[in-house]
């Protein structure tokens, strides 16, 4: 019976991801470069909210890049670097969506890059502009719903040097959410942990269309 106890306790232990705040800056195994379907965003809480970045037509955005750890991640790390000024959260709108984001990304994830808060954003842009965004008909006018491994499969062909073990595709509420792709510390493609490689499984994920 404790042998049972045991071996279900480490399972439920292995089975949630491990999730710190608060650790020290730079310490960590590789990045994930989470890229967020505006249009989901704006359906679920973006227009609710008048995020600015729904004003505009906007595809696949940054949503952030992650520091990670082969299991779990670390969050609202210590950090001795200055948090960036109005100016260059503003920079990075046309990738973001909104400096509200970016400002909120550095704060949780950025710092624990290890990096100033300019050399995390020039980081985050060249990692987003490395992966090439599926192409989406424009003649979309209404949502459609399609399998969530149709969206990975897009991306696969997108960007040769990907391979199904380096991107996950995710669902919120029966839509489809982001795209996270892993990169090395050198933003190289590599293998996803576990609990990174979770893909969406649904076979009738709505997709909105870009306004």
């Amino acid at each position: 019976m404790r042998r049972l106890i045991a071996l279900l306790l480490a399972a439920t232990l292995y089975a949630a991801p491990a999730h710190a705040d608060g650790e020290a800056a730079g310490d960590f195994d590789y990045y994930v470069l989470s890229l967020s379907w505006s249009p989901t965003f704006c359906a679920l809480e973006g227009e609710a909210r008048d995020n600015p970045q729904c004003d505009r037509d906007l595809g696949w955005v940054l949503h952030g890049l992650w520091p990670q750890y082969e299991n779990g991640w670390p969050s609202y790390c210590r950090t001795s670097e200055r948090n960036p000024s109005r100016a260059d959260t503003n920079a990075m709108v046309d990738i973001m969506g909104s400096s509200g984001s970016a400002w909120h990304q550095w704060k949780k994830h950025g710092v624990c890059s290890g990096l100033s808060s300019a050399d995390y954003y020039a980081l985050a842009r060249k990692a987003f502009g490395m992966i090439r965004k599926p192409p989406v008909p424009r003649n979309l006018t209404k949502p459609v719903t399609l399998p969530a491994s149709l969206i990975e499969e897009a991306f696969l062909q997108s960007n040769s040097k990907l391979s199904a073990d380096m991107i996950t595709i995710t669902c919120k509420d029966n839509r489809i959410q982001e795209a996270r792709i892993c990169l090395t510390k050198d933003l190289e493609r590599r293998k996803c942990g576990r609990d990174t490689i979770r893909d969406c499984s649904m076979t009738k994920a709505l997709f909105d269309p870009v306004r």
